[in-house]
């Protein structure tokens, strides 16, 4: 995994991606004035051996591009953060920097794409350009995952085709992606067991300033991934 990693960190496959996500680590917000960002794609991060798998859509600008961290440094994953520690899957209630004691518990986050979009919007040619990013890391927790958590219709609509390609068995008909829906998939042959797929909103600014997507949501679906996954109950 750490390979993975490594030769990902350094991917400049979309000239697009690649031109904002330097532009933003040298025009940083002025409250960051100081640091030095990131500037580069996202790996996963969290347990290696993970039994709950997290699927966002991509570094913020100024939250992972800045600190190298998915879902750290940023209004998001204030949200994600404090939901995964009242349900038990993080050791602290926020995700700041790395380094920071933060410590995922039988979960990993990956991004969908793994650098910083504009307008938080990637593409769809850049969405499956960074696929194999996404596969070769699902490739490597296949054996240990039990329960997928895909945030958001984007990565909903990216996840399904690096299932198929890795031999999970699929539905004929792909679910349309709804907060709280479920799909029990088959793992890869020789594997012996199956595979929970839940949808859950994104906790992105505009969902939970709305109302669209409230704590209680967040940790309904976090406490769903972890039973179905045979983990205890928690807090």
């Amino acid at each position: 995994m750490a390979e993975v990693c490594a030769r990902m960190s350094v991917c400049r496959a979309c000239p697009r991606l690649v031109e904002w996500r330097e532009r933003t680590a040298v025009e940083k917000r002025r409250s960051y004035a100081e640091e030095t960002y990131w500037g580069r794609p996202v790996p996963g991060w969290g347990d290696e051996r993970p039994r709950i798998l997290i699927v966002g859509l991509a570094p913020a600008a100024h939250g992972g591009n800045r600190t190298g961290r998915i879902f750290t440094g940023d209004r998001s994953g204030d949200w994600l953060f404090a939901s995964l520690h009242r349900v038990g899957l993080a050791a602290i209630p926020t995700s700041t920097r790395a380094g920071d004691g933060q410590r995922l518990i039988d979960a990993r986050v990956v991004a969908t794409v793994r650098c910083a979009p504009p307008a938080n919007k990637p593409t769809p040619a850049e969405r499956d350009t960074c696929r194999p990013w996404l596969a070769e890391e699902i490739a490597r927790v296949v054996d240990d995952v039990r329960s997928i958590v895909v945030l958001g219709g984007f990565g909903w609509g990216a996840l399904w085709p690096v299932l198929a390609d890795a031999g999970y068995r699929l539905p004929k008909t792909r679910p349309a992606f709804r907060h709280g829906g479920e799909v029990e998939i088959g793992s890869p042959e020789g594997s012996g067991h199956t595979i929970l797929l839940l949808g859950c909103y994104h906790p992105s600014q505009q969902n939970t300033f709305t109302g669209r997507v409230t704590e209680p949501m967040l940790d309904a679906v976090f406490r769903r991934a972890k039973e179905y996954a045979g983990l205890p109950a928690g807090p």
